[in-house]
């Protein structure tokens, strides 16, 4: 396989980055904050915590009710979150591997918590900006991720196209 670039290492480095934060600032809302008592909190402006146990996929669609669809979706996240490693190992630019740690990063701590909890913790909600989904700091790193990982693959390093 090979040495792993030293983006690949930040990759790495900025995806147990994203799964330590996600997972601390779940704890909180969980456990210190205890919004699943509190249901619904306004916080600023058009900015509420309300708490979602999101068994779908992101922004709850696709929902898995049965275990089984926990079990398949949890496994996805992380056979996703290898492959993505696996690329991000020979990474060579910045912006790529900035993508794909948020990518791996997210889908990480996603999984974790369809494991733990058989579903995934939500509670950011802006729904009052016509935003209808609740989501959480996994569901943005990968949202991140994506969108800058599709702005690298168009503005890349063309010289290498076939």
């Amino acid at each position: 396989m090979g040495r792993i670039s030293r983006l690949g290492w930040a990759a790495y480095g900025l995806a147990a980055s994203i799964v330590a934060v996600d997972q601390a600032v779940k704890f909180w809302v969980l456990y210190v904050f205890d919004l699943p008592a509190r249901l619904s909190v306004p916080v600023a402006g058009p900015f509420s915590l309300t708490m979602v146990m999101n068994k779908g996929v992101s922004f709850g669609l696709l929902r898995a009710d049965q275990d089984l669809g926990r079990w398949a979706l949890s496994a996805f996240s992380l056979v996703v979150a290898a492959a993505l490693a696996v690329w991000a190992r020979n990474a060579e630019r910045r912006l790529t591997a900035v993508s794909l740690g948020l990518i791996i990063g997210g889908a990480i701590g996603n999984a974790i918590d369809r494991i733990r909890f058989g579903a995934v913790v939500d509670f950011l909600d802006f729904s009052r900006l016509m935003f209808p989904w609740v989501f959480n700091v996994a569901d943005s790193a990968i949202t991140v991720g994506v969108v800058l990982l599709l702005l690298d693959s168009l503005t890349g390093d063309k010289s290498r196209a076939g």
